[in-house]
């Protein structure tokens, strides 16, 4: 009689095959969250490119980039909530020339029901009933209300997939501002101003420390662009805020009062930008240490229609994923060193004046984070600092500015 046997695995032989598959699937497991950040980091950039061809297209139509700070100028009343914000009943509100470069673009990458919506007197409340009164047209400030509704509406256009940021304490994020140059200085304090006056010691400030593509509340062309667009940054990207002390996106109150001149004294991060590093967790070095007194909905990114520089706007001072940092002030509008950020790894995109899409790594040649930007004041007596001189901040400030002639190279 011939005994068959079963053939069988091991103990031996089974545990040896667990072991290869448990370290094929670990190896497998990073492979695939890096394809997935590749593929959303690739539509990242496609929506900037978006971005890039809505302000070409915008230029061609108007002669003109779209404003950052625009909107019916204010027309009556003081700086209050009431006035500017509107009433979630009553309507109206006023722009007040705060409305970022985003709101302009609107029509550009097929968001025109959103931008009529915008543009003529809305009747609807958040919940989809009629208001008693309308909005104003153009809409009311986005600073003073959370109860317009397009402020409040996500555009998926101005968003990074990689960002987790979402709803609530923001209105609609964004994670593309305009850059604004390699100088913090004197943001809010422009021509024409709110209420639609000019002031040339404002215009003389304005010319003399105001340096990048964009220059709030004033109309800009390509034909300002001295640099050349291919080597200017027209925007850069920024992380939104996710209310854990992230330096990058909760700016922090280290500068100085806009008013007078930047000072490299003491913690004044406005003259000398790398003091906007003090106050890091030592342990944690893209958090603070304690809570910063910037209010929940007063974070990066958390506001796309408003044109405070906290929102909407970054400067080439402080290498990407740096920290941010905004001057002392009631006003929140006010400026400070605003870096730019993102969820990648290692750096973030920026667009170029051209529609190009770069990826600018962290370790960007950027000068000295002492020196101070370059300035202009009309005071008692008048102060200048490095005006029409090359940046301070090497290649990454000579990126930020439009006519200053640097020599780029490659970067």
């Amino acid at each position: 009689m011939v005994r068959k046997f079963r053939s069988a695995f091991t103990l031996v032989e089974l545990l040896v095959v667990i072991a290869i598959i448990g370290v094929l699937v670990g190896l497998l497991l990073p492979a695939v969250q890096a394809a997935r950040e590749a593929a959303r980091r690739m539509s990242c950039s496609n929506n900037f490119k978006q971005v890039g061809l809505a302000i070409h297209n915008y230029h061609a139509a108007y002669n003109q980039l779209p404003t950052q700070g625009t909107g019916p100028a204010a027309t009556s009343g003081s700086f209050t909530a009431n006035n500017w914000g509107g009433d979630p009943d009553l309507g109206r509100g006023q722009a007040a020339h705060d409305l970022s470069f985003l709101v302009g673009l609107l029509p550009f990458i097929e968001q025109q029901a959103l931008w009529e919506q915008i543009s003529n007197p809305l009747n609807i409340k958040l919940d989809g009933t009629a208001m008693t009164n309308p909005w104003s047209p153009m809409g009311p400030n986005p600073e003073f209300t959370n109860a317009y509704l397009p402020w409040q509406t996500e555009v998926s256009g101005f968003r990074c997939p990689s960002d987790p940021g979402t709803g609530l304490p923001a209105q609609g994020r964004t994670n593309y501002a305009a850059c604004h140059g390699d100088s913090n200085f004197r943001y809010e304090t422009t021509s024409p101003t709110r209420n639609g006056g000019t002031s040339s010691n404002n215009a003389q400030m304005q010319q003399g420390s105001h340096r990048g593509f964009f220059v709030n509340r004033n109309k800009m062309a390509f034909r300002d662009c001295l640099d050349g667009l291919s080597n200017t940054i027209a925007c850069g990207e920024i992380a939104t805020d996710l209310g854990d002390l992230d330096a990058r996106t909760d700016p922090n109150g280290h500068g100085a009062s806009s008013v007078t001149p930047p000072s490299a004294t003491g913690t004044d991060a406005y003259g000398n930008p790398g003091n906007c590093r003090n106050g890091l967790d030592p342990n944690r070095p893209l958090f603070w240490a304690v809570a910063t007194a910037a209010a929940a909905d007063q974070r990066r990114g958390m506001k796309w229609g408003s044109a405070y520089a906290r929102y909407t706007t970054f400067n080439t001072i402080l290498p990407p994923n740096s920290p941010s940092c905004v001057v002392h002030g009631t006003l929140i509008e006010r400026g400070g060193t605003l870096s730019a950020s993102s969820r990648h790894q290692g750096g973030a995109h920026v667009l170029m004046g051209d529609g190009a899409v770069k990826f600018i790594t962290d370790s960007i040649e950027a000068g000295s984070s002492s020196a101070a930007p370059a300035w202009h004041y009309i005071g008692t007596g008048t102060v200048s600092n490095r005006v029409g001189q090359v940046s301070p901040y090497g290649i990454w400030g000579s990126l930020g500015t439009r006519s200053m002639k640097e020599n780029i190279g490659e970067f």
